[in-house]
């Protein structure tokens, strides 16, 4: 008895699903999960060699740098924002390329889809900042998801990178001033 009351049930749903508070729709068609999936991938491998190179390119360059040491420290900011700042703009790109070209969703919201408010949504979502104006639909969804990991590591390897260089260009500026009063009190 219980068994044909659930096997009924079942089958109604089944048959007639309705929407309840947590349903986010049917699920994208595949081609275009597939191709947000792909982008997904490109976008991830793109943005962490890019990172790796920029701060590999700080390393080698900067001890061989003659400015100040509190001045190497800017240019860590400076060349890590550019980065994070290319990184989000690639991921506006794919975004967009996303919306127009696979059909992988849209973004709702105030803005519509085009690459200005791609590249809103991609700042927001890179930074894990989401205020929640402009959404994703579709197969975007799981693109915004991986943009937000990715940013929250890349962000991170910053943000590791700048305190270690902080202890090294400091050090190096406490030990020139210490060579130098040491010499000056020698003499």
């Amino acid at each position: 008895m219980f068994r044909r009351r659930l096997d009924r049930a079942v089958r109604a749903v089944i048959r007639n699903p309705k929407p309840g508070p947590l349903s986010y729709g049917p699920l994208p068609p595949y081609p275009a999960m597939l191709a947000t999936v792909s982008l997904c991938l490109v976008l991830v491998v793109a943005t962490t060699l890019l990172h790796y190179e920029v701060l590999s390119q700080l390393s080698s360059a900067l001890p061989r740098v003659a400015i100040a040491s509190r001045l190497k420290l800017v240019v860590v900011v400076l060349s890590a924002f550019a980065a994070h700042a290319t990184q989000i703009a690639l991921y506006a790109l794919g975004i967009w390329a996303g919306i127009r070209f696979f059909g992988a969703g849209d973004l709702s919201g105030s803005g519509g889809s085009g690459i200005l408010a791609c590249l809103y949504f991609s700042g927001e979502t890179y930074t894990s900042l989401g205020f929640g104006d402009v959404v994703p639909t579709g197969a975007l969804r799981l693109l915004a998801g991986v943009e937000t990991l990715n940013g929250l590591l890349l962000i991170g390897w910053s943000a590791s990178y700048t305190y270690i260089a902080m202890e090294r260009f400091w050090e190096d500026g406490a030990g020139a001033r210490r060579a130098g009063a040491g010499a000056a009190v020698r003499k």
